[in-house]
């Protein structure tokens, strides 16, 4: 499926699954765009030694590539009630305000949709998400493992009613890195690219 939204952005890109070789120039992408701090935020202990949900993480490239930009999603439960953390997303800084995050946003959404995931959580700005269906309205009862602030922690539903009564602390369930690889390479899928143009 191709969809064409040049007229609305300066940069050509892609939309696709992230691929074994993005690994360093992603790692690199994120300190650019979050700074080094982005380590010590509580969503990183969700992730630490987990891998991204199977065929959920995605990269944009544009016309050279390039990455510019990179969602990931991860498997979590709070309770019993399994569910998926979104991050980090982010767009080099020099191709902000495109529509990168934009398409790398409704592009994880609608495949996490497509095999079945019922929710959506993630950490952050409630006017910028909320244009993807992400509010606090379920998440009043949803803890962190460490600090953070209750107006950003926000879910989408993916199956209405997935996050009715949602309580308790966030735990990661995903796939474990191997021990015999490198922390960057083995946190990231092997995946085949299936790509969306998007520009």
């Amino acid at each position: 499926m191709t969809i064409d939204l040049s007229v609305f952005s300066e940069t050509s890109f892609v939309v696709g699954e992230e691929m074994q070789g993005d690994a360093n120039v992603r790692e690199a992408l994120l300190d650019r765009a979050m700074g080094e701090g982005r380590r010590r935020k509580s969503s990183e202990k969700l992730r630490c030694g987990r891998l991204p949900s199977a065929g959920l993480a995605f990269v944009a490239r544009d016309d050279s590539e390039r990455v510019i930009g990179s969602v990931r999603l991860w498997d979590v439960s709070c309770g019993a009630r399994p569910m998926l953390l979104l991050g980090p997303l982010a767009v080099e800084p020099s191709c902000a305000g495109q529509g990168i995050g934009t398409a790398l946003m409704q592009h994880a959404i609608t495949r996490a949709a497509d095999m079945d995931h019922g929710a959506i959580i993630l950490v952050g700005d409630a006017p910028y998400y909320a244009r993807f269906g992400f509010s606090a309205g379920k998440t009043s009862g949803v803890m962190m493992p460490g600090p953070v602030e209750r107006n950003r922690l926000l879910g989408c539903e993916l199956k209405q009613g997935s996050l009715d009564g949602a309580s308790g602390l966030l735990i990661p369930r995903g796939r474990r890195v191997d021990r015999h690889q490198s922390h960057i390479t083995a946190e990231r899928p092997i995946v085949q690219g299936r790509l969306v143009q998007v520009a």
